[in-house]
């Protein structure tokens, strides 16, 4: 009797315990995001929404699941560069800093050299393909569908 009632405790304790270690390893290297703040939503009408939740789904699967994106066409230790599945050109390259950055109006110190690696990838890109035609483009939050940075390197 006593050993189940101590088996329900260790359950009980350790499953919350285990929880939050987990949840401190997805979010270790995401910044703070505004459902994670303490302060009352409500009030400060700072929400997380979808597509910040999206941003900080992406952020995680990039610090610790890297090699599940589907389609990556390079990767160092800083960038990932996938192909937009659903664009109106010839080639639409979306390349993604692995550190999580909100957007450009979001930039601290620290996160220079993901940014140069960054340009240095859409670089290697342009240079192997002989590219010309192309736009490189990074949304502002209003025209984020992730709010996540990236760069599209757009070929016409």
């Amino acid at each position: 009797m006593i050993l189940r009632h101590f088996g329900r405790l260790v359950l009980y304790v350790a499953l919350p315990l285990g929880g939050f270690v987990l949840g401190a390893y997805f979010f270790s290297e995401t910044r703070q995001r505004p459902l994670l703040t303490t302060v009352d939503c409500r009030v400060t009408n700072v929400c997380l929404n979808e597509k910040q939740l999206l941003g900080l789904f992406a952020s995680i699967g990039l610090q610790k699941f890297p090699g599940a994106l589907p389609g990556i066409v390079m990767e160092t230790d800083k960038t990932i560069v996938v192909m937009d599945p659903v664009t109106e050109a010839k080639k639409d390259f979306v390349i993604i800093p692995k550190k999580d950055i909100t957007d450009i109006g979001q930039l601290s110190a620290g996160d220079e050299p993901y940014l140069a690696d960054a340009y240095a990838v859409i670089d290697q890109l342009v240079a192997k393909d002989k590219l010309v035609n192309y736009k490189v483009i990074s949304n502002g939050p209003g025209f984020q569908d992730v709010a996540y940075l990236h760069f599209h390197l757009v070929v016409y």
